[in-house]
């Protein structure tokens, strides 16, 4: 299967697996997810873009706050019924298990391909969007407003000094800087 047909599968996948989640993890985002991916990638030379393009997409599909499956069976899954070889399912595989920032706390991923997906997954946890998808999370999971802000400190505040790519750094500065001057205005109103 060519490189397009693969992308409109797991497209096609994907919106099905999320259909139900509006909590900031569904479908949109990691289509989102797979364009930042997709374009880090544009400006890194020796990644291999089929790999970025499927573990971006994927890179949700087993995710432990949303699905109670073992060693990627959902991506897994996807990739043996869309014909891909299992040496490439293990790299896909392997980019996808280094993009959790919960899981790599300090680490960053041991190829190109994951450090890419990992700058693409943090970028749209940063900027407007990323206060969007905070406040969904929160609100999905009956998080108070204020719970919801404290978040911020906890993980997307520090995620701009943990892109790998340049590419993603240079994203990254201006997102943060939305992020920064956010928090300055719900903190102000929160205690007015």
């Amino acid at each position: 299967m060519g490189y397009e047909e693969l992308y409109k599968e797991a497209e096609k996948y994907i919106k099905e697996l999320f259909k139900d989640d509006f909590g900031g993890h569904g479908a949109d985002h990691s289509l989102r997810v797979c364009r930042n991916a997709m374009a880090i990638a544009e400006k890194e030379q020796g990644c291999d873009r089929e790999v970025v393009m499927l573990a971006a997409l994927l890179h949700d599909a087993d995710d432990y706050k949303l699905f109670a499956t073992e060693n990627n069976a959902n991506a897994r899954a996807f990739l043996l019924e869309n014909g891909v070889a299992s040496d490439r399912t293990e790299d896909i595989c392997r980019a996808i298990n280094s993009v959790s920032f919960s899981h790599n706390k300090g680490k960053a991923p041991d190829t190109l391909e994951g450090k890419i997906v990992q700058d693409a997954d943090r970028l749209d946890a940063i900027g407007a969007v990323g206060v969007a998808r905070t406040f969904a999370f929160g609100g999905q999971h009956g998080r108070p407003l204020e719970d919801s802000v404290k978040h911020f400190y906890d993980k997307p505040l520090l995620l701009k000094d943990l892109m790998n790519t340049d590419a993603a750094k240079e994203i990254a500065e201006e997102r943060h800087a939305f992020l920064e001057n956010f928090l300055r205005q719900i903190e102000k109103e929160l205690q007015e």
